[in-house]
């Protein structure tokens, strides 16, 4: 059982910079590949980063490549997403996810995730 605990959300101009945390309970942290995934009032869930549990490889949205960046610390068993250039249409909540030795190429749709936090609200005024 893993538990996920996002925090680092809030309010932020456009332009801004937020960096969001996860942290996670349970063992194993190093064999998960991790996710972020947000989710807009009124629109569906969207993919928005992954990093891999071998080799660090990562992958982006194409809406977020160049500003946002994923890393994790498995020493402190916590994923981060540091969110630059911010704009109002990243507005949302930040969830993080888990995939037991995933292939990040196959989280983009966010199904099959073993575990999910309850998410941190971003909100970015114009």
């Amino acid at each position: 059982q893993v538990q996920l605990v996002e925090s680092g959300g809030g309010l932020v101009q456009a332009g801004g910079s937020l960096r969001l945390s996860c942290a996670a309970s349970g063992r194993f942290f190093s064999n998960y590949a991790l996710g972020w995934f947000r989710q807009a009032p009124g629109k569906e869930r969207e993919f928005v980063a992954a990093i891999g549990w071998i080799g660090r490889s990562t992958g982006y949205a194409d809406s977020v490549k160049g500003r946002f960046t994923i890393s994790r610390d498995n020493a402190k068993n916590t994923v981060y997403l540091q969110l630059n250039s911010l704009k109002p249409e990243d507005t949302a909540v930040y969830y993080c996810a888990t995939k037991w030795k995933g292939d990040i190429a196959t989280m983009t749709s966010g199904y099959g995730m073993d575990y999910w936090g309850k998410g941190t609200l971003v909100t970015v005024s114009s």
